[in-house]
């Protein structure tokens, strides 16, 4: 059961294939998504935090469990935690999906402006919206 291919919502440096590849993992079917009710929040780590009326963009992504076990026992990366999530294709419908977040979110005033500067360049080749990409800092 390892093998089959299921979907990941990622919203942060991770959705670049080409990040994914480096990590050794091979990605499939990527496309542009998002989800409600949740917020982007950069600290010493990026993470999806609740948010009532909020959005993320991030990507859908086709990955093994397996895959998604060697993304996140990557060092740094231990305190991620699956959790299920409806993202919505920018293209149209709905997709279960899994989101790694950390169970404890960064503190408000807790900053990263390099990663923020990465994400947002990610953002942009993406072609998400421009209003969006300004608000990640």
């Amino acid at each position: 059961m390892t093998g089959r291919a299921v979907d990941a919502f990622f919203y942060g440096l991770y959705m670049d294939v080409d990040v994914l590849r480096a990590s050794g993992v091979a990605p499939r079917n990527p496309r542009r998504a998002c989800v409600h009710d949740f917020a982007l929040r950069i600290g010493k780590r990026a993470t999806l935090i609740p948010s009532s009326g909020g959005r993320a963009y991030g990507m859908l992504i086709e990955l093994t469990p397996l895959e998604l076990d060697r993304l996140y026992g990557a060092p740094g990366l231990e305190a991620y935690r699956p959790e299920a999530v409806i993202a919505r294709p920018l293209d149209g419908g709905l997709v279960a999906a899994l989101c790694y977040n950390l169970g404890e979110p960064p503190a408000p005033h807790e900053r990263d402006v390099d990663y923020a500067a990465r994400l947002q360049r990610v953002l942009r080749a993406l072609h998400f919206p421009a209003e969006y990409i300004a608000t990640v800092s």
